[in-house]
């Protein structure tokens, strides 16, 4: 096999591992607290806002010494022992306990009725489980030295060894460069834009299909709504991403326009569940609630909305990883990490308060998180295409 298609094959087994590990684990947090909600009135007790924080604060934490592990058991094992973490989690609501719950999702940080629930965690187990044994089809690429048949295996075992002392100071230099970048004005206000898709992940991902969950004016498709709703999440997701990556590549008015496009739409969002849902969804008890929305409650709108907030979440992502990679080119691990921790713990702390905080709150901290966010991308946007424009080097700021 060419090098060429070597890399396309591998780039084939990791897209579609994934596909399976986040299908389920997706799949899996939509529900979370719908499920752990109806367990409540067993022996059970638990929440599954607190397990998506524990999560996400575990994984904001890793981030900042994921490139160290990486450099020193490689990628291949890392993504294998990251998908059976994310296995387990799963399998846990087979059947759930507090310990093995909360204990489950600080793991997977570094990395209806009883017989239809274990059904269905079963087959997202497994789904899970069948993305992770695919990570063991990865070919590794051929080494660019051949070594000849004059050298010793002295020289081999030497090589060996400067091999693994120049990946360990990689990962130390990543780990140094992320801290740095930290504290440089463009980090900081892209910080800002950063903190918001945390906290709107947290909300379309956990909170959203709870709320759908929680109202029983929807009858007895209330339930069914939510998986509908994930499913129009993923399509605003998939036709953004399609669109707006491709835009990227060949776009002359900049990425502030997706940008835009993207707060208004969430802004639409925002103000059309607000009028949709009851105040109190995202915390109602197990029996859901009655309480009035100030519009007629709209299964369709419902589903809009879950459209609108996937629409504009690809809009945000698309371009905070162009203007990533543009500004990092060469420091790109350390700015991800960044990226990464700043998102996972804005949506830690989303899931926390969201065991407490009305409907109508939750939108107002997304609404003043994503002007201010929006305004910051701007800011750096203009910044990067007047340097641009003068022939500099954006990263000489």
């Amino acid at each position: 096999m060419s090098p060429e298609s070597k890399k396309l094959f591998n780039i084939i087994i990791l897209g579609v591992a994934f596909m399976f590990m986040f299908t389920a684990f997706q799949t899996c947090g939509n529900v979370a607290q719908t499920v752990i909600r109806s367990l409540n009135s067993t022996d059970f007790h638990g929440s599954g806002y607190t397990s998506m924080a524990i999560i996400y604060g575990v994984f904001s934490a890793s981030n900042l010494i994921t490139p160290s592990v990486v450099a020193i058991v490689g990628p291949q094992l890392s993504m294998f022992a990251s998908g059976l973490f994310y296995s387990m989690y799963i399998a846990v609501f087979i059947q759930p306990f507090p310990w093995s719950f909360y204990t489950a999702s600080v793991f997977i940080g570094i990395a209806a009725a009883e017989s239809d629930r274990r059904t269905v965690f079963i087959a997202l187990t497994v789904i899970s489980l069948v993305g992770t044994v695919l990570f063991f089809l990865i070919r590794k690429p051929d080494s660019e030295n051949v070594l000849g048949e004059d050298e010793s295996s002295d020289d081999q075992d030497m090589e060996v060894n400067e091999s693994a002392q120049n990946n360990l100071t990689k990962a130390v230099d990543a780990f140094k460069k992320s801290f740095k970048l930290c504290v440089t004005k463009e980090m900081l206000l892209l910080s800002i834009t950063t903190a918001y898709t945390g906290l709107e992940l947290t909300f379309f991902s956990g909170v959203y299909g709870t709320c759908i969950g929680a109202i029983n004016k929807f009858g007895a498709e209330e339930k069914s709504l939510i998986g509908l709703s994930g499913i129009f999440i993923g399509i605003g997701e998939i036709l953004g991403g399609s669109l707006f990556g491709l835009l990227s590549k060949n776009n002359r008015f900049g990425r502030n326009p997706v940008v835009l496009l993207g707060i208004l739409v969430h802004f639409i969002a925002f103000y059309l569940i607000f009028l949709n849902m009851p105040g109190d969804a995202p915390i109602a008890p197990v029996k859901g609630t009655d309480s009035s929305a100030y519009i007629k409650s709209s299964k369709e709108v419902a589903i809009l909305c879950s459209f609108l907030l996937g629409l504009g979440d690809s809009c945000f992502n698309t371009q905070l990883l162009s203007i990533l990679g543009f500004l990092y080119s060469e420091d790109s691990a350390p700015a991800f990490a960044i990226f990464k921790f700043v998102q996972s713990i804005c949506a830690a702390v989303a899931f926390f308060y969201s065991n407490y905080l009305l409907l109508h709150w939750q939108l107002l901290v997304m609404v003043i998180f994503g002007f201010f966010g929006t305004l910051s991308f701007f800011t750096v946007e203009w910044e990067a295409a007047a340097f641009v424009a003068r022939g500099s080097d954006y990263r000489s700021i």
